[in-house]
């Protein structure tokens, strides 16, 4: 479901999969060949949310006030609240990204993790735990995060041009 509030209203791409069981309110955009599974929730109530192209965003997971970069996975039952997730990352199940928090580009959130208000996880690093420390993260899990994304924008391309919703 798809729903302006306050003088803004979400724009989508064309291209972009978004599950008929997902939603999405006010300022948000989402990029080119990005996908919106079932039950996410996407809210520009009090500030834009912004989703990238090629990224997708899984079940359960809700992105309030949020910016999430290109190619990222956000993992099922997610929460990124007024945070920043930058390009080629992944935030695994069950994690949550707090308030002016950046997860930066080729980063792994692993899942279950807190990401702390204000706290920054350096590019290439894996971040785990609660809250969460960071390590470099290695090319075996750098592969599975390109892995993963281009799945899902498989996914995508099927569940669009079959018209699935």
């Amino acid at each position: 479901m798809q729903r302006g509030v306050m003088d803004s209203s979400p724009e989508i791409a064309a291209s972009a999969f978004v599950s008929e069981m997902a939603y999405v309110v006010g300022d948000v955009t989402v990029g080119e060949r990005s996908s919106l599974w079932p039950f996410v929730c996407l809210r520009g109530d009090s500030g834009p949310t912004e989703v990238g192209e090629e990224t997708n965003v899984q079940e359960f997971s809700m992105l309030h006030g949020a910016t999430i970069g290109d190619r990222v996975t956000i993992g099922h039952n997610v929460v990124v609240d007024y945070a920043t997730v930058e390009d080629d990352a992944l935030v695994g199940m069950s994690s949550t990204v707090q308030k002016d928090a950046v997860v930066e580009s080729n980063c792994l959130v692993a899942a279950g993790s807190l990401v702390t208000e204000g706290q920054t996880i350096p590019e290439g690093h894996l971040a785990y735990g609660a809250p969460a420390e960071t390590r470099p993260i290695t090319d075996d899990q750098l592969e599975e995060l390109v892995r993963v994304q281009e799945l899902y924008v498989e996914h995508a391309a099927t569940y669009r041009d079959a018209e699935l919703e």
